[in-house]
């Protein structure tokens, strides 16, 4: 016996009534089969019904696909309960991916042409809903027809539609552009919120389309779009679309953000809906939030056409009204804005800076990171130590996602804003102390040289230093300026003479105790255990007692594991043992650092790279394999002869024991000079600059990686072993505010030698990350390319990366450079290959 096939209602009620989900697939299934049968069948009569079984079973996720077919012939039916079972299934079952979609293409071209307007707008429907591209091609031109028909219904659906086409396919904005200008004389509210919808799309994917619509006359809709709006404001256009007060605030949302597009850099346009808009922000209602989303795209309107000065003073008031509301996501999309407009607007945001750092205390993460953001844009030399204030408590308190944001943005304010040197020092002290471990890799560098830089205040901050290394020296770039500083002016230490801070009486057992604890910590990295050694050595020559117990310490570390720290305490017993006369000049102060400008410190690393390549020999061809870097330069025939090599000399005892490439020119051993200059380079990196003494011209060249701390010697403190050419610097690259310069040194002593200087920049709001550049010269030249001092432009003009490159010219052939950058800015990776051909005459010739 044939079980009948049961109705949809019955279907429904026994699937829901299945207790298990075995149950209901059985039910399933069986029903399904009853269907395919049906289909086989052929039965015109109960097809719809079948399919419509089908589709439900589809909602509850069950495959339904056999029933694709079918869908296209109940389309393609004459009658009406069949067509629209027909089209809902069309639009469950198919979509672009199947090419069945396009079989109803002439169903549903017949059926907007058959002039009846229930068929008409279920062919519409289908059409938006799973219409491909071809598809929109071949119906644009009846879906145009309709957007004109007398019917409401149909010229709503067809405006629909239309917004779907030019989604698909931009090219057919020409179509729709003359019917737009007469929807919008429209009274009825849903034909009227589309053409605003459909303008919007036709503007956003067509530059012609967006001409087209801002013209003044003819054609041009923002008079009507203003009208419009200015209605809904004053009179109201329609109670029954009223949301709690506010007339219709869905069309006044898209038409607010169509007059955005439209206002956009177009001067005329902008003058034109200023008064509307100040007449909006001063009207609406902000007690609904109906309301207050009618605001805000106001204010977002305002902010991106040319408006007046006063309604941008409007604009950011009302932000800062929304500060005060007490839902969050308001109060979030306020920040945002706000942050958006500070650039701009800085005058106006700052009035709103004491509802600004009251959201710092906001419980929400999303919240108080906006906040943090907006306040580190509000900083200026005016507000600094307030605002500086107010961070620092937010530092103590925040939450360990926000710590490292925060702290980098308060040394770079600080940086940027500083009063004075000790007001800075004790800034910079205080985020060590609270969020060492969270702070910028060159917080520690700019640290020391601050304070080498402020003769004044080395009593001062090598005693706030210890006092906060012998509360804790869990903070590791604490614990390193704590270590240099103390190394450097540790006979300061001991005086105890400083008005400024409290009496502290240090004795000299008390710091080398803290000295050995950090080395013994386990929480102390290799480089702040490189730097607490480096620091004992020093205190060698400070101390009057006995040093004995420094120097067995540093023999402890002569077999220790880590190869930095072996190396260093080798070469410092080294010193104890042989070289005991020359430790102390060896082991002298830092001479004074004055923190100068980027074309100062690009002058400095351009003369100290002369003074550094003076004495040494070119390289070796084998050195020199990077002249044909990714081979991006044809160079011309002919080898580069080398350059002849230097005699050694049997005094160059010192420079063989410190394993480094430099001639001494004096067999007899010289007598020690009475200062060493130390150059900017981090801690125990491989490659390290010359040291110049007095008589530089006959005595040896000591070399500073004994002792290399963050520091540069300045200028005037270093003697010129030769006249300088002067050499114009050039800039070969700029993007987005990274700035490449070349410096040029050709020392007198070997003219075929040139060294070029590489100084990247970076002015904008991002660090430049993973910063790589390579370079290359043709075959006739040999090359070499020095190691970076680091990966990462800091922004805003922070401590500038530089590169050095030798190259040996012999022939003095015009030189040609090609370069290769890649880095990361704004998360997005950017390679860039470019020649340099403009390089001047002085270098080559």
């Amino acid at each position: 016996m044939v079980v009948p096939s049961l109705k949809l209602q019955d279907l429904i009620e026994e699937i829901r009534g299945a207790k298990t989900q075995a149950q209901e697939r059985e039910v399933i299934q069986k029903e399904c089969a009853h269907i395919r049968a049906s289909f086989r069948d052929g039965d015109p009569l109960h097809r719809h019904r079948q399919l419509a079984k089908l589709l439900y079973v589809h909602m509850l996720g069950y495959p339904a696909h056999f029933g694709q077919m079918e869908c296209l012939k109940l389309i393609a039916s004459p009658r009406f309960t069949d067509k629209r079972v027909g089209y809902l299934g069309a639009m469950l079952l198919l979509d672009e991916r199947q090419d069945a979609h396009l079989l109803i293409t002439n169903s549903i071209k017949n059926d907007l042409n058959q002039g009846i307007q229930v068929v008409q707008g279920l062919a519409l429907c289908t059409l938006s809903t799973v219409g491909s591209a071809e598809m929109c091609r071949d119906l644009a031109t009846e879906v145009e027809k309709l957007l004109l028909q007398p019917g409401s219904y149909v010229r709503k659906k067809a405006v629909l539609t239309a917004v779907h086409m030019i989604r698909k396919v931009p090219e057919l904005s020409n179509i729709f552009l003359p019917p737009c200008a007469q929807l919008l004389h429209e009274r009825h509210h849903g034909i009227l919120l589309g053409t605003i919808t459909l303008i919007t799309e036709l503007c956003e994917r067509s530059p012609a389309a967006l001409k087209h619509f801002q013209k003044e006359k003819g054609t041009g809709v923002v008079p009507q779009l203003v009208q419009i709006l200015r209605t809904l404001v004053t009179t109201g256009y329609s109670t029954e679309h009223s949301i709690s007060g506010v007339s219709d605030p869905f069309l006044q949302v898209q038409i607010l953000r169509l007059l955005r597009i439209l206002g956009r850099n177009h001067e005329e346009s902008s003058e034109t809906m200023n008064d509307l808009l100040a007449q909006v922000a001063t009207n609406t209602d902000t007690s609904r939030n109906a309301g207050n989303a009618v605001l805000f795209e106001t204010v977002l309107t305002i902010m991106d056409i040319r408006s007046a000065t006063g309604l941008r003073v409007l604009a950011v008031n009302i932000l800062g009204r929304f500060l005060l509301n007490s839902d969050k996501n308001i109060r979030y999309v306020a920040l945002t804005s706000l942050l958006r407009m500070v650039q701009s607007d800085h005058s106006a945001v700052q009035r709103h800076r004491p509802t600004v750092v009251e959201c710092l205390r906001e419980v929400d993460a999303s919240l108080s990171r906006r906040a943090l953001e907006l306040s580190l844009a509000l900083v200026n030399s005016s507000n600094v130590r307030a605002m500086t204030q107010e961070l620092q408590s937010f530092l103590e308190s925040c939450s360990p996602d926000l710590r490292a944001d925060c702290a980098s943005g308060i040394l770079l304010a600080a940086e940027r804003f500083a009063p004075t040197k000790r007001w800075h020092i004790d800034t910079i002290l205080r985020v060590l102390t609270t969020a060492g471990t969270h702070v910028r890799d060159d917080a520690v560098a700019n640290l020391t040289q601050l304070i080498g830089g402020a003769q004044e205040l080395h009593a001062y901050s090598v005693r706030r230093l210890y006092s906060a290394l012998a509360e804790d020296i869990s903070q590791q770039p604490l614990v390193q300026v704590a270590a240099w500083c103390i190394g450097e002016y540790g006979d300061l230490l001991l005086e105890g003479s400083c008005e400024e801070t409290e009496p502290l009486q240090v004795e000299e057992e008390d710091v080398l105790a803290l000295l050995e604890k950090v080395l013994q910590s386990h929480m102390s990295l290799p480089a702040t255990r490189g730097y607490a050694l480096t620091a004992l050595m020093k205190l060698s020559t400070r101390l009057r007692g006995d040093n004995n117990r420094i120097r067995q310490v540093v023999s402890i570390y002569g077999s220790c594991l880590d190869m930095e720290l072996q190396q260093r305490a080798v070469e410092y017993n080294m010193l104890f043992r042989k070289y005991d006369h020359m430790r102390a000049a060896i082991l002298e102060k830092m001479p004074l650092v004055e923190r100068g400008g980027t074309q100062d410190e690009e002058i400095k690393e351009s003369k100290e790279a002369q003074l550094s390549e003076a004495s040494l020999v070119p390289t070796e061809p084998q050195a020199s394999e990077l002249l044909d870097l990714l081979d991006l330069l044809d160079g011309t025939s002919g080898a580069a002869q080398p350059p002849p090599p230097l005699e050694p000399s049997p005094g160059a005892v010192l420079v063989h024991l410190l394993d480094l490439p430099c001639d001494l020119p004096s067999a007899s051993p010289p007598p020690a000079p009475s200062w060493i200059a130390l150059n900017a380079f981090p801690l125990f990196q491989t490659s390290y600059p010359v040291l110049w003494g007095p008589g530089a011209e006959s005595q040896p060249i000591f070399y500073a990686f004994l002792l290399h701390w963050p520091f540069s010697a300045p200028q005037a403190l270093s003697p010129k072993p030769f006249a300088i050419s002067s050499i114009p610097n050039l800039r070969v690259f700029e993007r987005e505010g990274l700035q490449l310069n070349l410096s040029f040194v050709r020392p007198p002593g070997t003219p075929a030698l040139l060294l070029i200087t590489i100084t990247a920049i970076n002015t904008s709001e991002a660090d430049v990350i993973h910063f790589i550049c390579q370079a290359a010269v043709p075959k006739s030249f040999q090359l070499q390319l020095q190691a970076p001092s680091g990966d990462t432009v800091p922004a805003h003009s922070g401590l500038p990366v530089t590169q050095l490159l030798r190259i040996l010219n012999p022939n003095k052939a015009p030189l040609r450079l090609k370069l290769r950058l890649t880095y990361n800015h704004f998360g997005q990776s950017v390679q860039e290959i470019f020649e340099v051909n403009n390089l001047p005459m002085e270098t080559w010739q």
